[in-house]
């Protein structure tokens, strides 16, 4: 099949999916596939003439490591001229829509909340993943906590903070953590361990976005779920167990090698386990999710799971969590990319 990986965009996380979006393009080219990767935001001007030209490749890219800093958008931004749209580089719609299918290796931003899913509906472009709907409530925290417990689904207590709304600082539980309500990759994420250094916090956050979770602290182990879901039919992966190995589960803990042990199957008991891939695949559903996705949990010492979100569009780099529980499951990274093409082409 001709197929356009997506990947980059003007998302805070657009150096983790260019290393997701790398790798799945060497993945799809090992098993057979014409796949080019494709910068949602630069696009690829000149596009070649006939089209199809685009998909005429061989051999495999070079690795992409994700940089131990966030990258400067605005400087992104500056780099290139013209375009589309804002978020949309030259040529890209062009290129979906001649191909068989594009596989969305994208992170945040317009790539997983939605905004894409719908705007590749409207275009009549077979994509990976969830649907609009699906990623857009996935993706805001404050809108899929409230699913979640109104589904009887453990999360921690939270509060919103909106941007020139004063917010109640003064008796919100300590400690805490404040987040972006739509960001990722726990770009922005700080755990405020006392009362005076809550509102800097929030003020800081707001440099990300107008919107904010400030969520009671719960202390436990950290656990992910993959979910694969075919046509309804819903599988939870092996659980795997994530120890930093130094502060919290932070950017640099995700993407850079051996800061963090992840460890597969998790070292929980088979009946812990079992509950929390039940509790995964209701997540999933609850969210109206579809063919894959990954869902994070904090197990505490009782034994109680919290979740923490749900994650539409998964990373896939070398330290990413999905395609290691994919690889115990039996599923290599290629093979994980194809059941994922197959899944989607089906849904």
């Amino acid at each position: 099949m001709n197929i356009v990986v997506l990947a980059g965009g003007l998302s805070p996380e657009r150096d983790v999916s260019l290393s997701t979006g790398t790798m799945v393009t060497n993945a799809l080219r090992k098993k057979g596939h014409n796949a080019i990767l494709v910068d949602l935001f630069f696009g690829m001007d000149p596009l070649p003439n006939p089209i199809e030209q685009a998909f005429h490749v061989s051999g495999f890219l070079p690795p992409f490591s994700v940089p131990e800093a966030e990258p400067n958008l605005e400087a992104v931004r500056f780099s290139r001229n013209g375009g589309f749209s804002d978020e949309i580089g030259y040529g890209v719609l062009e290129l979906c829509q001649s191909a068989d299918l594009a596989f969305l290796a994208l992170h945040g931003g317009v790539g997983e909340n939605g905004g894409l899913q719908s705007f590749f509906d409207l275009c009549d472009v077979k994509f990976t993943g969830s649907s609009s709907i699906g990623c857009a409530l996935a993706m805001d925290k404050a809108v899929s906590k409230s699913i979640m417990r109104s589904e009887g689904i453990l999360t921690a207590n939270w509060a919103v903070a909106r941007k020139g709304i004063p917010f109640d600082a003064a008796h919100f539980p300590i400690p805490c953590v404040v987040k972006p309500n739509s960001g990722g990759s726990s770009i922005g994420v700080v755990i405020v361990h006392k009362r005076e250094e809550l509102s800097p916090a929030i003020e800081a956050c707001f440099v990300l976005e107008d919107e904010l979770i400030v969520e009671e602290y719960v202390s436990g182990m950290e656990l992910s779920a993959g979910v694969l879901c075919d046509n309804g039919e819903c599988i939870a992966l092996p659980l795997i167990e994530i120890v930093p190995k130094h502060g919290f589960y932070d950017y640099q803990h995700k993407y850079q090698a051996g800061w963090t042990d992840e460890i597969v199957p998790a070292r929980i008991s088979p009946e812990l386990t079992s509950k929390i891939q039940e509790l995964a695949k209701q997540t999933f559903r609850a969210l109206k999710l579809d063919v894959y996705a990954r869902i994070d949990f904090l197990l505490t010492d009782k034994g109680e799971a919290f979740c923490l979100e749900a994650n539409t569009l998964p990373g896939m780099t070398p330290t990413s969590l999905l395609p290691q529980e994919a690889e115990h499951f039996g599923l290599d990274y290629p093979a994980l990319c194809e059941t994922i093409v197959n899944l989607s082409l089906k849904r």
